[in-house]
């Protein structure tokens, strides 16, 4: 049975859930990965989320097609499934009225490999008028980082 290991970033500290099975040394996971990697995983997407909405990975078309995968779909907070086409053409229109509304304040992430180079990134994102649990899956490629698929649900 293969593992597959799980990290929190609570605040800025990194926590290892309870459940996780304990190894003495570092920890290796199938494909040579390490503790430390997936620690250096977690942060990297961690910045990047809530996705389309941290600006310093680019507000262009052609940087909003390089970080979603040709194949992207999300499911929204409502329940509906917009292509990778919506999906940009919204940001692109978010993008041009102004600065985001609020800080997008994300808690609670976690991590998850999939498969080799796919990993599971879920948090929870606070808004001021409700609070959602997300899920993005990312795979790592020699571009950079792809989004592949996201869900927004609300939680409560």
């Amino acid at each position: 049975m293969e593992l597959m290991a799980s990290f929190v970033l609570a605040g800025r500290a990194l926590v290892k859930p309870a459940f996780r099975i304990a190894a003495p040394g570092p920890f290796m996971h199938s494909g040579g990965m390490s503790d430390l990697d997936l620690d250096h995983i977690l942060r990297e997407l961690a910045a990047r989320e809530p996705i389309f909405h941290r600006r310093e990975f680019g507000t262009s078309r052609a940087d909003l097609a390089r970080m979603t995968d040709s194949n992207f779909w999300e499911i929204g907070a409502s329940g509906r499934v917009y292509e990778r086409s919506y999906a940009i053409e919204t940001s692109l229109a978010r993008y041009a009225n102004g600065p985001e509304p609020h800080d997008w304040p994300c808690r609670d992430f976690t991590v998850t490999v999939l498969a080799d180079g796919l990993f599971l990134l879920s948090y929870i994102l606070e808004e001021p008028q409700r609070v959602t649990r997300h899920s993005t899956i990312w795979r790592r490629t020699d571009q950079g980082w792809k989004i592949v698929f996201h869900q927004g649900t609300p939680a409560g």
